[in-house]
């Protein structure tokens, strides 16, 4: 039997812990969504220390994804995919800025080779980036995978904006924890 359907979700938690109506004009207010989410994540136990936040060009939450890989069974579900995910949802547009932009995404760790690709895709404008992917790799233990060697400015030729390091010892933080922790993803 082929599976035909595929549904993905967020933690229950989410619902109570992210207040769609807050300020998220500031790149910190956007920031420390997406590190706070990776930080809730790796507490509840209910996937990988990832978090991600997507907004519109006047600050407003579009949608929000933490990393469900292991709960889903599926490599797809890292924490980028599903905010795009439910943020193209919400909009009902697979390109977030088709109708304009800026759209910004938030995010706790650089991205992956797979949400690096996604990104370009799924129409951001502006990427905000806490930790490193040398963070993730010795903190955390995950391959992130080949990235091309200037992949800040292969986005910046496509006109995303790159802002790295923000809040970055909070983002090792999360990584950190979950890495003593002893969860193999």
């Amino acid at each position: 039997m082929l599976y035909a359907q595929l549904h993905l979700t967020l933690p229950a938690w989410v619902h109570e812990a992210v207040d769609a109506t807050a300020d998220y004009r500031e790149d910190d207010a956007k920031m420390a969504l997406a590190i706070r989410l990776s930080a809730l994540n790796v507490e509840h136990g209910s996937g990988g220390p990832f978090g991600a936040a997507l907004f519109s060009p006047e600050g407003r939450l579009l949608g929000v994804g933490v990393n469900r890989v292991v709960p889903h069974n599926t490599s797809i579900a890292h924490a980028e995919m599903m905010a795009f995910a439910t943020s193209q949802q919400r909009v009902q547009r697979f390109r977030l800025n088709a109708d304009g932009g800026p759209i910004t995404l938030a995010t706790s760790s650089q991205p992956c080779c797979m949400c690096y690709g996604a990104s370009v895709w799924a129409g951001i404008d502006r990427l905000l980036i806490g930790a490193r992917a040398e963070d993730v790799e010795s903190l955390a233990g995950f391959d992130e995978g080949p990235l091309p060697a200037d992949w800040r400015g292969e986005l910046e030729k496509r006109g995303i904006e790159v802002r790295t390091d923000l809040r970055r010892d909070e983002a090792r933080a999360v990584l950190a924890e979950y890495g003593q922790g002893g969860r193999v993803y």
